[in-house]
């Protein structure tokens, strides 16, 4: 029996989540690769007082690395790998930060994650625009119809036309892009900020390094004329400009998916971030209720539940823990409490529950809806599991993405097959890859899908030093994969040159091909095939 059972409060418990769940902002930032994503992260950090300076990924010139990286091939290639939660207090609000991979190899990580966010800030080199990755992760959050804030970074670099970006977001994204700032200045030469609300000028003052938060003062337009001449009235029109085409922002229509506010900033130098603090405050929405697998909704009132949107292990090194991050959905979570984990029926309890953000950990006693948990050795709970307390829910299992890379994985020593095998096990239930069966090559050579090929290296790395068995990969020629069924399988394989039938463990059957073109004539010949595209799939 769980504490909210036994506890006769429930409308106590019930009316402190809603007030709670009312405060929380709960995002990730998703980014292509060298965005400055990781950076961000650490420049929020500051402005939240949470540490004391900022630091880069990469450590160098006597810099800090990031707190939020912490595993060795981390520091060591300056890439984020692992996820972070990190929660901090601001304004009167609880900030939920979800850190993740910006290495475009540990996408499929970012995606799960997405699932356990209400908003996103997507964040846009202003030199680069929109890339591919940053794009897979746009599809992901309109998938899961998550409103997205824009930031365009790096405006202290020379970089493309602000105009230029705003009309690339809408062609490429189909969202109005809604600026709340306008650079004063061109990309390289960023003053600071025409804030459109009032008409006023933030001027920004650079720091050493960026390393601690940038002064900033605000003029009255006339002052600002004064101050930056031509720069400030290019500003002034190109707003008019915005105003003309109705490019202002409407909450309804944020919240909708229609459209994306813009900030301009420039988070290694801290310019711009506190806007982004306040923005998010204001603007994004806070959690609300979640729908079950059923179709009913799990209200904010109802008791305890939670869902598990990522599993870690090895983190700590010392005791090669598994760390299971669920996101509250409802009621109050209190550490200690005996949950039911819907998947199995069976009580859980959980007494290790922390706040996590790279290595460094937090025992919590108490959390509310849209709050991330980390439940230390966490050895029942895979990806995707639910969590309840008192009424049962079972909520959606969590979207599978399109895997690009396969390798057929064999264990070295077959002495060592129960080793080969729980970790196989363990590795997919963490969601380090997908893993696959397929009828030519039995259970002993599981086929391994991954998004990105350095997720291979990962897997080969904890397979001999984790669970003390070594694999070989042998790499398959395939590079795209749907979801099929059983009436269509036979015909696939009879049509389709070098496709083959693999099965996941949740037993969906996927149709991989080599490329879009054997795809795309199959597809011609045989419409009434049953293929249907991955989230996140480039077909």
């Amino acid at each position: 029996m769980s504490v909210v059972e036994e506890r006769p409060d429930g409308g106590r418990e019930a009316k402190a989540a809603v007030g709670e769940a009312g405060r929380r902002r709960t995002f990730a930032v998703i980014s292509h690769p060298d965005a400055g994503k990781s950076t961000l992260t650490e420049a929020l950090a500051l402005h939240a007082r949470v540490i004391g300076s900022a630091g880069a990924v990469h450590g160098k010139a006597g810099r800090r690395g990031t707190v939020s990286d912490w595993m060795d091939i981390e520091k060591a290639r300056g890439i984020s790998i692992t996820s972070a939660a990190l929660q901090f207090e601001y304004r009167d609000a609880v900030i939920n930060l979800l850190d993740t991979p910006g290495h475009a190899d540990f996408s499929e990580d970012t995606y799960r994650v997405l699932t356990a966010v209400d908003a996103a800030v997507m964040l846009v080199d202003a030199a680069k625009g929109l890339e591919a990755q940053t794009m897979k992760l746009f599809a992901v959050c309109r998938h899961r119809g998550i409103p997205v804030l824009t930031v365009i970074n790096k405006w202290d670099r020379p970089g493309k036309d602000a105009l230029e970006l705003m009309d690339e977001i809408s062609e490429r994204t189909g969202l109005t892009p809604t600026p709340l700032t306008w650079p004063v200045g061109i990309a390289g030469d960023f003053r600071g900020v025409l804030d459109r609300a009032d008409g006023t000028y933030r001027r920004f003052t650079r720091t050493a390094g960026g390393a601690t938060i940038a002064p900033e003062e605000t003029l009255p337009a006339a002052a600002a004329l004064a101050r930056e001449g031509d720069a400030w009235q290019q500003a002034v029109e190109e707003v008019e400009l915005l105003e003309a085409s109705g490019q202002d922002h409407e909450q309804s229509l944020f919240l909708e998916g229609v459209t994306t506010p813009v900030l301009f900033a420039s988070a290694v130098s801290n310019f711009g971030v506190g806007a982004l603090l306040d923005t998010l405050v204001d603007l994004a929405p806070a959690p609300t209720g979640m729908p079950a697998a059923d179709g009913a909704v799990r209200e904010l009132t109802d008791p305890f539940s939670a869902f598990v949107f990522k599993v870690q292990a090895g983190m700590d090194t010392a005791h090669r823990d598994r760390l299971a991050f669920i996101r509250i959905c409802s009621g109050v979570f209190e550490r200690g409490m005996v949950v039911t984990h819907a998947r199995t029926g069976r009580p859980f309890a959980t007494k290790y529950a922390q706040h996590v953000f790279g290595r460094d950990r937090e025992s919590i006693d108490v959390a509310y809806p849209g709050d991330v948990v980390g439940l230390v050795n966490a050895n029942a709970l895979g990806v995707g599991d639910t969590l309840y307390a008192d009424r049962p829910v079972q909520f959606p299992p969590l979207t599978t993405f399109a895997p690009e890379h396969f390798a057929v994985c064999r264990g070295r020593d077959a002495a060592k097959h129960k080793q080969f095998r729980k970790g196989i096990e363990q590795l997919d239930s963490e969601g380090v890859v997908q893993v696959l069966k397929s009828d030519r090559r039995g259970d002993g050579a599981p086929v391994l899908a991954v998004v990105g090929p350095m997720q291979f290296e990962v897997a080969q790395h904890r397979m001999e030093h984790e669970f003390g068995a070594p694999v070989d990969l042998d790499r398959l020629p395939y590079s795209l994969a749907l979801r099929t069924d059983e009436a269509s399988a036979p015909g696939i394989l009879a049509a389709a040159r070098n496709a083959e039938i693999l099965r996941r463990a949740d037993g969906e059957l996927l149709a991989v091909f080599p490329d879009k073109w054997g795809l795309r004539v199959l597809q011609q010949n045989k419409p009434e095939l049953l293929l249907e595209p991955l989230v996140a799939a480039q077909l």
